[in-house]
């Protein structure tokens, strides 16, 4: 499919530069410190002592010294949202106290009808997973994010305006969470990932996106600059972000179809990646630091990309 002609004129001329969203080594090394905060994700666990639900009550689980291993979503809300988007759960941890309990029972039929099997516990085992103490009687231990591939994402975006986040090696979970988080939010068909050197979806990503992820489709690629030629044939305009582009998101060519380029932390968008880009943006500024970060950068621009579009999207913009 050819792309969308904008009133913008001919293709932009692409510069280089580095990222909008540069950060020192010092906050870099402070990132990467951050990625797995939250998270128990170690070797899988035995299997030992586990039972599927039926009408008999499952025996109580052997209470570990520590955490044990696994990854793990927990509290009331991750588990339904988790049914309900069909992400691979292992096997459900509930608070013995719990019995009584009508939403917990209800979480537990419909892990039961999935064939989740499910084990009570001690209270103090849940709290001994919990990276924060807010389980609410039960914790999911869960498998692997279940990606999309990036023909899902084009073929999610439709015909007309789209927005697609392309993440050219973001590294930092909490960046990525709050990426993924934003682009729900405006409504975004997907998001782009690379396989390697990268964050990737994770509990810790579940937490900061608020929940997020389950409801966006993300793709992880071995080549982003390959990724962003199959949205140019797919009629999507590439746009980097970069502090050296001489437009302001303001009068950048945001209408239409977009796939949103956002560099890596410290090193921003790749040369081979920026070569592939249309055009470039920046957003504005009066102050004197040096820019916002890669998460906050994007939460901007996807903005101005939905308000850019308001006249054309479906109801829901929150106009």
């Amino acid at each position: 499919m050819a792309r969308q002609q904008n009133n913008k004129g001919q293709r932009p001329e692409a510069r280089g530069g580095r990222g909008a969203n540069r950060k020192g080594p010092e906050r870099q090394r402070e990132a990467a410190g951050r990625q797995r905060s939250g998270v128990r994700s170690q070797a899988h666990p035995g299997k030992g002592g586990q039972r599927s639900g039926g009408a008999t009550r499952p025996a109580r689980a052997a209470q570990p010294a520590h955490a044990p291993a696994g990854s793990y979503l927990e509290g009331r809300r991750a588990a339904i949202e988790a049914l309900r988007t069909g992400y691979p759960v292992k096997r459900a941890l509930v608070a013995e106290s719990s019995s009584k309990d009508v939403v917990l029972t209800q979480i537990i039929e419909a892990l039961r009808s999935v064939n989740a099997p499910v084990s009570y516990v001690a209270r103090e085992q849940l709290d001994a997973i919990s990276s924060h103490g807010a389980h609410q009687g039960i914790v999911l231990e869960v498998g692997s994010y279940p990606y999309a591939d990036l023909s899902d994402i084009i073929a999610r975006a439709g015909d007309g305006p789209a927005l697609v986040l392309v993440l050219d090696h973001v590294t930092d979970a909490g960046n990525f969470g709050a990426i993924v988080r934003s682009a729900e939010v405006v409504g975004a068909a997907g998001v782009v990932i690379a396989n390697k050197r990268a964050a990737e979806v994770t509990v810790a990503t579940y937490k900061t996106s608020a929940g997020a992820v389950m409801h966006l489709p993300i793709a992880q690629v071995p080549n982003i600059a390959r990724a962003l030629e199959d949205l140019k044939e797919a009629g999507f305009w590439a746009c980097g972000a970069s502090e050296h582009a001489e437009q302001v998101c303001w009068d950048a060519p945001l209408e239409g179809r977009v796939a949103l380029v956002m560099g890596s932390e410290g090193e921003g968008i790749s040369r081979l990646v920026l070569q592939t880009c249309d055009f470039l943006t920046k957003l504005p500024q009066r102050g004197e630091t040096e820019s916002l970060n890669v998460a906050q950068a994007a939460t901007a621009l996807s903005f101005e990309w939905m308000r850019r579009n308001r006249a054309v999207l479906v109801d829901g913009a929150g106009e």
